[in-house]
């Protein structure tokens, strides 16, 4: 038996330890790993009516990949413009709400992590009481107060700041903070997190040796909090690629997300198969783009995990 598994064993008791293990192998096996290789069979197999299905025509292909790429057979492109239009877009965008969240966040878990007293307890709580609301719910709140007759127009427009009210809808504005809004915490905690441990001897030492602010941060906190920035940016990122209510409720006619289209494969055209493939090339991108970052700023998964 592993070390790790013997120290687990040991802490929690034989019986405790055997039931939340079985229990985090059946949240793993049964609702993660099982449902994705069942995406993953329907992702190669053709769309068929449900007479046919398990009949000499159902066979696996790469066509459901390739209608990314090429779209219809005999349409009028080359390759299917809109839809690889809208998946790199909504990549492009997951990046940048996760840099934002990042910019944003961090002050507020360093101001977090090194502050003492009580009033960090009531803090982080007017930080968290928002989340008690629905997702859906909050993000028509945001719709209500980015819209041209919303509560930020009122003010902008009465204060001379506007002349005419400016669509946030369909400039895509809102969408970014809805999206920035709804996973603030997933940035935030993982980083206060690890700040909360780091020693403040070691920023008193580096001012003491005249380090500026800036430079404290860059050679000693952000260092040091590497693991919870990692945690935080993964679960951003992966998170905000694959939203589907903020894109429906605070985007514009422009601003299509790529699950959207898996959405529209799945309960409008009614292709399983097509919306699988697409599902799945996401997964995978978003994956590989993961761990590219990763490697390129020298994080590990036990980072991610601590």
């Amino acid at each position: 038996m592993p070390g790790f598994l013997k120290e687990f064993f040991n802490r929690n008791g034989t019986l405790m330890g055997s039931i939340m293990l079985g229990l985090v192998l059946f949240w793993v096996v049964g609702l993660i790993i099982l449902p994705q290789l069942s995406m993953l069979d329907f992702s190669f197999r053709p769309n068929l009516p449900p007479p046919e299905i398990g009949g000499p025509k159902d066979v696996y292909t790469l066509e459901n990949y390739k209608y990314l790429i090429y779209g219809p057979e005999g349409g009028s492109q080359d390759y299917n413009a809109v839809d690889l239009k809208v998946f790199f877009r909504t990549l492009v965008a997951a990046v940048c709400v996760t840099v934002f969240n990042l910019l944003f966040c961090y002050p507020i878990a360093y101001y977090l992590g090194q502050s003492k007293g009580n009033h960090i307890r009531i803090f982080a709580l007017m930080l968290i009481i928002p989340y008690w609301i629905n997702e859906i719910l909050r993000a028509f709140a945001l719709r209500i107060i980015f819209g041209e007759s919303g509560v930020l127009n009122t003010i902008l427009v009465g204060s001379g700041i506007f002349d005419t009210p400016f669509d946030f809808i369909r400039n895509d504005i809102a969408l970014y903070a809805g999206l920035g809004y709804a996973y603030i915490l997933l940035m935030i905690f993982p980083m206060y997190n690890v700040i909360e441990s780091l020693d403040g001897n070691q920023i008193e030492a580096a001012r003491d040796l005249g380090a500026p602010w800036w430079r404290i941060h860059w050679r000693v906190v952000i260092p040091y909090a590497k693991p919870g920035i990692s945690s935080g940016c993964t679960m951003v990122f992966m998170l905000s690629a694959g939203a589907l209510a903020a894109p429906q409720i605070l985007g514009g006619p422009s601003s299509l997300w790529f699950t959207q289209l898996i959405y529209q494969q799945f309960n409008d055209n009614s292709d399983w198969p097509q919306g699988a493939a697409y599902a799945i090339v996401l997964l995978v991108t978003c994956i590989l783009l993961v761990l590219a970052v990763m490697r390129l700023f020298k994080v590990n998964m036990g980072d991610i995990g601590k």
